[in-house]
């Protein structure tokens, strides 16, 4: 569709300009593009374990409830996420998922022709949101498949208002450390909001991994985002949160929807809290299957990014596209890279021992094929 076919208003070319987010396909869309019976979806990082059998249980009580609004300031699940975090409740804002508290950020503190520095590549979301704001998006390359802190920090001026650091970084599963972050931070302009999106933290091995709450205690200007949708197996529900000082919080809220976070949502989430085992459960299964991947990689004679994440950037070469292709028409979803500017690879989300053979198994055929 063209502009012609627009309604008569105006638009502002900022928002012509940006590439719409493009999601992995969905189980059933391609069962039925492809009159296949049987398909994997290694894609979008979901928890291959499922959410936790409380937490289904949760929403099965609470369905007949659903006429009701949904507590419009999470007050129970805020109580006791504080309470988990050592936290207090006005530390935390909860969100449709961790991605919607992005919106947020980016509509409150960036105005047009203000700075946002991200790494490249990394979650599309932060570019998106920063344009919708008319915002500047001041994209540093990583070093290494690292998010390369020191350049980031060189790159601000005094129009940078926000600062992206997703750690364990999406695509690649790297992280930054402790020492590094804290010397980032170090003697930071006070008009800057550094966000640390930690989608994945609970996956992270490293001892290295940085103490963001340390950063909240301390009254510095972060932002920390967290999600139910990996670990916790309920991406579908979509509930996310972030944790801050006070203050920032409390203006976030000013722009929030009273009701952005569902009923079932927040009583699965609660739920899930409650069981530790299927948190230890989803980590050991990543900590086990990774270890698979990467050994079965290396025979396959692949090169990969070790990660800290439930997902594997793998080195195709050229023909990454058409590999993805191929896995997609024997049912299996995998991510291709070509959005993130890495073309030769596709990321694989770590999911059960079967599933795991399933791709392995597939890509080694059409490996074969192919050479």
């Amino acid at each position: 569709m063209g502009r012609e076919n627009l309604p008569q208003i105006s638009i502002p070319p900022y928002i012509l300009r940006i590439k719409p987010y493009v999601p992995g396909k969905p189980i059933e869309e391609v069962k039925r593009e492809l009159g296949l019976k049987k398909v994997i979806k290694l894609a979008s990082n979901e928890n291959p374990l499922g959410p936790s059998p409380k937490a289904i249980q949760a929403i099965k009580e609470y369905a007949a409830q659903v006429n009701l609004y949904p507590d419009g300031g999470g007050w129970r699940l805020r109580k006791v996420l504080s309470e988990k975090l050592g936290l207090e409740r006005e530390n935390i804002i909860l969100g449709n998922g961790s991605d919607e508290i992005v919106s947020l950020i980016t509509r409150v503190f960036l105005r047009e022709g203000e700075e946002v520095i991200i790494g490249d590549p990394s979650f599309l979301m932060y570019s998106i949101d920063a344009q919708l704001s008319g915002g500047k998006v001041i994209s540093v390359s990583l070093k290494d498949f690292r998010l390369d802190l020191k350049k980031m920090k060189e790159a601000i001026t005094s129009k940078t208002r926000l600062i992206f650091i997703d750690n364990p970084n999406n695509p690649t599963g790297t992280i930054v450390k402790e020492d590094e972050v804290r010397d980032f931070l170090d003697k930071l302009p006070p008009h800057i909001l550094v966000i640390f999106d930690e989608a994945y933290y609970e996956y992270v091995d490293d001892p290295g991994y940085p103490q963001t709450l340390d950063f909240v205690k301390e009254e510095r200007n972060v932002i920390i985002l967290r999600t139910f949708s990996k670990i916790y197996g309920l991406a579908g529900l979509r509930v996310g949160y972030g944790i801050a000082k006070k203050e920032i919080i409390a203006v976030l809220n000013r722009a929030r929807s009273p009701f952005n976070v569902n009923s079932l949502a927040q009583v699965a989430a609660l739920a899930s809290l409650e069981d530790e085992d299927q948190v230890k459960r989803s980590r050991k299964l990543i900590e086990e299957e990774k270890e698979f991947l990467y050994s079965r990689l290396r025979k396959l004679g692949l090169s990969f990014i070790p990660t800290q994440a439930n997902f594997i950037l793998i080195k195709i070469g050229k023909g990454a596209g058409k590999i993805e292709q191929a896995l997609l028409r024997r049912g299996i979803i995998v991510r291709g890279m070509a959005g993130y500017d890495l073309s030769e690879y596709i990321r694989v989300t770590i999911g059960t021992r079967k599933q795991n053979e399933e791709f392995l198994g597939s890509l080694q055929k059409i490996l074969s094929s192919a050479g």
